[in-house]
């Protein structure tokens, strides 16, 4: 038996103006659906999810909701009543004491997540993990003061802390960072609500979403699982229609070497002919030949690049201004950037990582130390800000006026054609560039950028408002890109697919090398946030004699025995054992979930099904909390 329909699309048309972005579309949001919305920018995925959740009404047909459906949106446009505080915006509705909902878990942890931890401390008087968070540092801040990016979080905070029958979000990864991000999916997968999600994100899309919808041409394409298995699907397409649109299907190609290449793909299951697929990419070269972008690099760059010695950096006081006794964000950095070095630079939002990017690029005096820039360097620097557009030109105007045309490795590219790779039509090119969105202008701003032909380049968050055609374009220019790059962004796919290194800044004064990458920045996050619970309950644990004390000399509590060797290896080998275990039970989660998917029609295999995954979670838990009691001991 199906899911029960939560909300009914049935021949469904909207129009702005004179273009039709949906044209007689007709699909359905089950329960339990995970639903990841993808398309071009200005193709309609906003306007999809405001019909949806009711916030535009169709031209014509019809939507139908389940009656009674509780239901929450968040959108892009941010906004929140005027004159309201924190609390009122996000705990209001829930109608909560204010030692109510600081007693519950669940909404502690969305708060934390979200990034609002010291509206939790406020309250509770705890201790939350490092990182700045911003201008909320209480639950009695007005909205009318908070930036952009946090009214953006105090609304996707007051959806989550709801019990909900279907979430619906418009691009929530925005303003988060890679490790906002992560909680985020966790969050959404242990809900048990519907969710629709418009995403650039693709590693966000890929773990959250069971089915993606294309929103093309006025209509919407289903295709079952995530991202991974939403560029199968269109390499698949691309070859069965035997593709006229030659450089679309080699840059599917490309994408789907670099997808086979890494992780083993995260695909559902083999819904679609995946030998057919692997075929198209069984001779498709690397990504990029690291070794002859760095050779030419070194020719192009010399020696030396960018280089920081002893630097202090202090983060900015008030009104961007160098302040003496500000926050040191790195204390004693020696830095070398190398010819043909790509970085990817990450940390919590407000570790500084904006700020070290403009000192690399000589726009941030350092409060001590000193800068050293190499004769040869040409700087490339992608800001966060679109202050540096001419407002009276039109687009391709505004590119050609930087340069007419740009070399990447062994090929030329004319203005034109690196405007159309970044998105913008022919048609479009001759836009007035006040008419631009601001995904338009970020993606001008980014093609400016490139145009120069630097020979260092600077990205400060270049995925912000990018869809995801745009950002496989991106990434395929960035390939043949030789020089050096740094790059700071929360899209761990772009991360992992354009830099060799990730460097990380965790609020401790240093710089920090991760060769594990992503994947060891978060598992390192993880421990910091858990060595600052275990302070805080130290802290707390504190004023009571602990049994024992004062039966050394000068009142010292008496040492805890030593364990021997012995003791050591035995619990080193059960630490193994249990993370085998853990990586069994997630192999075996896995299974039963697409056992689920499968079985959706049978009930009675559905409640067996339903039952052995229980028993499996259950087991998991038990595994990971002892290896976390393991740990600890170990500690």
């Amino acid at each position: 038996m199906a899911n029960p329909v939560l909300i009914n699309l049935e021949s469904v048309s909207k129009s702005f103006g004179i273009r039709p972005l949906l044209d007689q579309v007709s699909l359905g949001v089950h329960e339990g659906d995970r639903i990841g919305v993808v398309g071009l920018n200005g193709g309609g995925k906003t306007t999809l999810l405001e019909v949806l959740a009711g916030v535009e009404p169709p031209d014509a047909g019809r939507v139908s909701r389940v009656g009674g459906l509780r239901m929450a949106v968040v959108t892009q446009r941010g906004d929140l009543p005027g004159g309201a505080t924190v609390g009122e915006v996000i705990l209001g509705p829930l109608g909560l004491a204010e030692h109510e909902w600081a007693a519950d878990r669940r909404i502690r942890e969305v708060l934390r997540g979200i990034g609002f931890g010291a509206v939790v401390d406020e309250v509770t008087g705890g201790t939350g993990a490092p990182g700045l968070e911003g201008s909320v540092r209480g639950m009695d801040t007005p909205v009318d003061r908070l930036s952009g990016g946090e009214r953006r979080r105090v609304a996707l905070a007051a959806a989550l802390v709801r019990e909900l029958d279907l979430l619906v979000l418009d691009e929530p990864t925005n303003h988060l960072d890679v490790e906002g991000v992560q909680w985020l999916a966790e969050h959404l997968l242990a809900r048990r609500c519907a969710l629709v999600v418009v995403t650039h994100d693709r590693w966000f899309l890929d773990t959250v979403a069971t089915r993606t919808w294309e929103v093309v041409g006025g209509q919407v394409e289903s295709y079952e699982g995530g991202y991974n298995d939403w560029v199968f699907a269109r390499a698949e397409r691309a070859r069965q229609a035997d593709a006229a649109e030659e450089r679309r299907r080699n840059l599917a190609r490309k994408e789907l070497a670099w997808l086979r290449r890494g992780a083993p793909a995260r695909t559902s299951k083999p819904r679609y002919r995946v030998e057919a697929a692997e075929a198209l990419i069984a001779d498709v070269p690397a990504p990029r030949d690291t070794v002859a972008l760095t050779a030419f690099a070194r020719r192009r760059l010399g020696k030396v690049v960018v280089e920081l010695e002893d630097a202090t950096v202090r983060a900015p006081g008030v009104g961007e201004v160098q302040d003496p006794d500000g926050r040191v964000l790195v204390q004693d950095l020696t830095w070398r950037l190398a010819p043909g070095e790509r970085i990817g630079l990450v940390g919590v939002n407000g570790s500084g990582k904006t700020t070290l990017l403009k000192v690399l690029a000589g726009a941030w005096p350092l409060a001590a130390g000193r800068r050293i820039e190499g004769q040869t360097v040409k700087l490339g620097w992608l800001r966060q800000e679109l202050d540096d557009l001419p407002a009276d030109m039109r687009v391709l105007d505004a590119i050609e006026d930087v340069a007419r045309s740009v070399a990447f490795g062994d090929k030329e590219l004319s203005a034109s054609q690196l405007a159309e790779r970044l998105g913008f039509a022919p048609a479009r090119q001759r836009t007035p560039i006040a008419d631009l969105s601001g995904g338009e202008r970020r993606r001008l701003q980014l093609t400016r950028v490139l145009m120069a032909e630097p020979n260092v380049l600077l990205l400060d968050e270049p995925t912000n408002d990018l869809d995801i055609d745009t950002l496989q374009q991106l990434e395929d220019l960035l390939d043949g890109w030789p020089g050096t790059m740094v790059v700071i962004s929360h899209d761990r796919y772009l991360i992992e697919r354009i830099c060799d290194s990730t460097w990380a800044l965790f609020g401790d004064g240093k710089l920090t090398n991760l060769p594990g990458g992503i994947e060891q920045y978060l598992s390192r996050r993880a421990e910091l946030e858990r060595d600052a619970a275990a302070r805080e309950q130290s802290g707390r644990g504190g004023g009571a004699a602990a049994p024992g004390a004062g039966k050394q000399p000068g009142g010292a509590a008496e040492a805890a025995p030593r364990r021997s060797g012995a003791q050591d290896r035995a619990l080193q080998k059960e630490l193994s054992r249990l993370e085998r275990a853990v990586a069994r039970h997630d192999e075996e989660e896995a299974r039963l979930h697409a056992a689920l998917a499968d079985a959706a029609t049978d009930p009675e295999r559905l409640q067996s099904l339903g039952a052995e995954l229980s028993a499996v979670v259950a087991e998991k838990e038990r595994a990971e909390e002892r290896w976390m009691e393991i740990a600890a001991e170990l500690e």
